[in-house]
């Protein structure tokens, strides 16, 4: 996708704990009546939504305040099913920083978006990281997710480029909002790698503690 092809103003799907990363696809099941709605505008226009991360808030604002940045994506897939849900794929392409939200009179919320700093998002080139750079955190985060109970494909997940395994685990790791939301926000793939190994550090210091107290 060209620059010049990029949406100034995006629908957005403000979903809690769950974020999309460039060049990695996640299935998405849709079912309240104002996100059919968008997803029906955005598939009769350019098929893309922003998924972006409502704040944690006390008193629980409605609607609540959005976090900086986001990810625009692009509906690869779509399924109606016969109780009128929608099954869609998206696909990451770049993220955003909100400029500011407008109102364009639909149930959903829009916002004014800007790229620059994530232009690179779009860039083919690979980072030159090595698996053998990673192979602690990959240890690390296969043995925090089988504590957590999550299932990954690993052999498959190796299969895939570097930048797409990484930013596939980040977005299926059991973080919280908060760390996920750091992991989206990181510049560049090395930044978000070193991240992902600070996170990983405090998960392993809480079970040393958890099992010094027991």
């Amino acid at each position: 996708m060209k620059k010049e092809e990029l949406p100034k103003t995006i629908p957005v799907f403000p979903l809690s704990n769950f974020i999309i990363f460039p060049k990695t696809t996640v299935p998405l099941n849709i079912f309240e009546p104002r996100y059919i709605d968008m997803i029906n505008d955005s598939m009769s226009s350019n098929k893309m939504i922003g998924m972006i991360q409502p704040k944690n808030s006390v008193g629980e604002k409605i609607p609540p305040d959005l976090h900086d940045v986001g990810c625009l994506g692009k509906i690869t897939s779509f399924t109606e099913t016969e109780d009128g849900r929608f099954l869609i794929e998206l696909k990451g392409i770049l993220r955003f920083k909100k400029s500011k939200e407008v109102n364009l009179e639909k149930k959903y919320r829009s916002l004014e978006v800007e790229y620059s700093n994530y232009y690179h998002d779009l860039d083919n080139t690979k980072e030159e990281l090595k698996f053998s750079d990673l192979e602690l955190i990959f240890k690390d985060l296969k043995s925090l997710f089988e504590r957590k109970g999550f299932i990954i494909n690993w052999k498959a997940l190796e299969k895939q480029s570097l930048d797409e395994t990484i930013n596939a685990l980040a977005m299926a790791s059991p973080f919280t909002l908060e760390e996920k939301q750091v992991l989206l926000e990181t510049i560049n793939l090395d930044n978000r790698k070193n991240k992902i190994s600070e996170i990983l550090k405090t998960y392993t210091h809480d079970v040393f503690e958890n099992n010094t107290i027991q």
